[in-house]
């Protein structure tokens, strides 16, 4: 009879052991607890952020003008405008921003509307935190460092009530259905963050793809088409109405961006900034280094596929690997190569960098240094020459070691496979 007593004694002394809760702390596959540990931390921030810190005013004034164009009755894109000058995001834009508008009183209640981008930001860190489960790469304790440490993040979110992390939102949600093999919503709602704002484009190599691998060819035009028709259906107001203007403003890839307002080119004068060669310089190096990463490391995650014009489906759901890391590596490659990053621009890619760094083989201090360095440089207002060349020193190290990454290794793939099994 006193076996099961040592035996539960045992038991005791384990849970009260370093060994027992270091895998709290550093194992993968033991994040739960930190993850609701750092939401809990992370609602408490934000209400402490928007009563203690002054309130800044950005863009929240302008986006209330340009929505309230169309309160008025106006569904032409040329004629929609705010402070900061004309609309240019897609529709999806207008009616989320339009509901905001009559939530907060035509945008007069400025602290509801934080309230509201306090709650958008744990609704996201839940659905990333979700992805990180389930990719299974990066320690508890890193995932610190993507909540409570960054100032900049928080100030985007509740200090200035930016539309980019609204978009964001949408691309993790389809991110988190990829993961789960729902294809269909998963388009639906990456063609909703797009329709919120472009930058969501930036995924969308890799993002076609994993479609032709999972479903081939003709299987993955009926996904590139709700893609298609859920933008037709959101701009189609606007669309009736004036369909250049629309697609001119909300669709302008030719954009020039205020030298002043650049995080990543303050070390180049005002003129190379603006030069339309080293925007299309640019512009190849981006689609150059996007060929070199698909044909040399992507290809290699799914061994035994063909690529070729007229693919077959894979005939089975794709591991977390699979997606993720192409996804998170395609979207770090255009913020490497932007043509200016500003600093609500951060929030692209800041949740992103944590898994992508636990991804290479660089040694754990480099990993902290880089994303010590990287959040330095986006803190850095108004930049210098040292933060914006400190950034890109960062971005070549990090993509250098995506470049090497061992998921790309036969060995690595075999034992993916049979965990997976």
């Amino acid at each position: 009879m006193a076996a099961p007593k040592r035996t539960t004694w045992k038991k005791h002394r384990e849970i009260f052991s370093l060994q027992y809760w270091s895998k709290f702390v550093f194992d993968p596959g033991h994040a739960i607890l930190a993850m609701f540990c750092l939401l809990a931390a992370e609602i408490a921030v934000n209400v402490l952020v928007i009563q203690r810190i002054k309130y800044t005013e950005i863009d929240w004034i302008a986006y209330m003008q340009e929505v309230g164009g169309v309160v008025n009755g106006s569904y032409d894109y040329m004629t929609l405008k705010g402070d900061t000058g004309p609309l240019v995001y897609p529709a999806g834009f207008v009616y989320i921003f339009l509901g905001l508008y009559h939530i907060t009183e035509r945008g007069v209640n400025i602290v509801l509307a934080q309230y509201i981008f306090a709650a958008l930001y744990v609704l996201s860190l839940m659905v990333i935190f979700d992805i990180y489960r389930q990719v299974k790469q990066v320690p508890p304790y890193v995932l610190f460092f993507m909540c409570c440490a960054s100032y900049r993040i928080h100030s985007i979110y509740v200090l200035r009530l930016f539309n980019d992390p609204v978009a964001m939102l949408f691309l993790y949600v389809a991110v988190d259905l990829f993961l789960r093999d729902s294809w269909g919503w998963g388009c639906l709602m990456f063609s909703f963050g797009v329709g919120v704002k472009m930058n969501i484009l930036l995924f969308a190599p890799a993002l076609l793809m994993l479609l032709v691998v999972r479903h081939g060819t003709v299987g993955s035009l009926k996904y590139l088409t709700i893609c298609a028709t859920s933008q037709i259906v959101m701009g189609l107001p606007f669309l009736l109405v004036n369909p250049i203007g629309y697609i001119a403003r909300s669709f302008n890839l030719g954009r020039q961006f205020f030298f002043k307002w650049t995080v990543n080119w303050r070390f180049l004068s005002e003129e190379m900034f603006l030069n339309r060669y080293f925007h299309l310089l640019l512009l190849a190096s981006h689609v150059i280094v996007l060929l070199l990463f698909f044909w040399f490391k992507w290809k290699r995650l799914f061994p035994g596929t063909k690529f070729q014009l007229l693919m077959k489906s894979s005939g089975g759901p794709l591991s977390p690997t699979q997606i993720v890391l192409p996804l998170f590596t395609c979207n770090f490659i255009g913020m490497c190569f932007s043509r200016s990053l500003h600093y609500q621009f951060y929030v692209w890619y800041f949740h992103t960098l944590h898994y992508l760094l636990w991804a290479t083989p660089l040694p754990t201090v480099v990993r902290l240094l880089l994303l010590g360095m990287i959040e330095m440089s986006w803190n850095t207002y108004p930049s210098t020459d040292f933060s914006s060349s400190a950034l890109h020193v960062c971005h070549g190290v990090a993509l250098f070691g995506l470049w090497t990454s061992s998921a790309y290794t036969p060995a690595t793939q075999t034992i993916t496979a049979t965990k997976l099994e």
